[in-house]
């Protein structure tokens, strides 16, 4: 793979930002240019954040991910998996957090959450990989690194080594997360290596 487009999608407080940074960093440190535009929206009330990033062996001219182009789509959140099928196409690929954040029209009993989001994913052809990235976080102590976790599923299909994303969580990352960030990294890559 010379060139690709990933599309971080979730709600705001699950590290949307910074994973998409460390995914950043860790192409940068393997040769690749790259673009990437960040979407806040009302994150700090719980709305929807995106993260679009663009990498090539060459040159990137444009941050923005069109439509139907999206080679993988990181969501951290089911319903905003679905909520961007736009983006998507039969060859894109979704590694989805499984866990679900009920929005303050659920939560007020306005409305109710679907219950199979990923439906229209799959009814498209859309290849869909689940990731129960909370439980994960949880077992290693830190649930805040649920969102390392997603990426470490991420880098099983990028054209770089594991090292690359071990040196960002090195030098890019606090000293007192380090070892857990690393320790979620290598857990999310191992539950899609498993299957």
């Amino acid at each position: 793979m010379n060139q690709g487009n990933i599309h971080f999608v979730g709600v705001g407080g699950q590290g949307i930002l910074l994973a998409s940074e460390m995914t950043a960093y860790a192409l940068i440190n393997a040769g690749f240019d790259l673009k990437k535009s960040e979407v806040h929206g009302m994150a700090q009330r719980g709305g929807s954040v995106e993260a679009h990033l663009r990498f090539d062996q060459t040159r990137v001219y444009s941050p923005l991910i069109e439509p139907g182009t999206v080679d993988f789509q990181l969501a951290f959140e089911t319903m905003e998996a679905a909520r961007y099928l736009p983006y998507l196409n039969r060859n894109s690929k979704v590694i989805v957090n499984t866990q679900r954040i009920m929005p303050p029209s659920v939560a007020t009993g306005k409305a109710t959450y679907p219950d199979n989001c990923l439906d229209a994913l799959t009814r498209q052809g859309i290849a869909v990989i689940p990731v129960d990235a909370y439980a994960i976080a949880k077992e290693l102590g830190n649930i805040k690194a649920a969102n390392v976790v997603l990426v470490g599923a991420l880098s099983t299909f990028l054209p770089l080594p594991a090292e690359a994303f071990h040196e960002v969580i090195a030098t890019r990352l606090p000293a007192r997360i380090q070892e857990v960030n690393l320790q979620a990294f290598k857990a999310g890559r191992a539950a899609i290596e498993k299957d």
